[in-house]
């Protein structure tokens, strides 16, 4: 990534963080009665950001990628790309990111992620009817 690229980001993310924070004050056109959509503005400007971020840094076979990913399982899509968003911001990035990088990053995150167990514990003793059906 070159800097340009770099500061279109960082400037990207200081605007989502400004929404954040006190984004009712920062726009002076809307006071009145647009006090209830205020919050779905803020998470649409958010969303516009990262999509804006992420079509920085992703080359576009990785974001088809990331777009599969998402409809299968939208919270790891959104924990890779919170992923991605940090590593450009801290400047970790210097290209962007390919589809097999991007392979090796959720196979990374893959195996930090403890899979959850399922025990199924029988009791022992119970007396059951149904038992009976095997006699005949």
């Amino acid at each position: 990534m070159d800097d340009a690229e770099l500061e279109k980001i960082r400037k990207a993310r200081l605007e989502q963080l400004k929404a954040q924070s006190g984004g009712g004050k920062a726009s002076p056109g809307g006071g009145g009665g647009g006090g209830g959509s205020d919050p779905a503005q803020r998470q649409q400007q958010e969303a516009e950001a990262r999509q804006s971020i992420l079509n920085q840094i992703l080359q576009p076979e990785a974001a088809d990628r990331l777009g599969r990913i998402r409809m299968v399982k939208e919270q790891r899509a959104t924990d890779v790309e919170n992923r991605l968003i940090m590593l450009a911001q801290s400047g970790q990035l210097r290209q962007k990111v390919t589809e097999d990088q991007l392979k090796e990053l959720l196979n990374a995150m893959a195996e930090t992620k403890e899979e959850e167990k399922i025990v199924v514990s029988r009791r022992k003793g119970w007396e059951d009817d149904d038992d009976d059906l095997f006699d005949l």
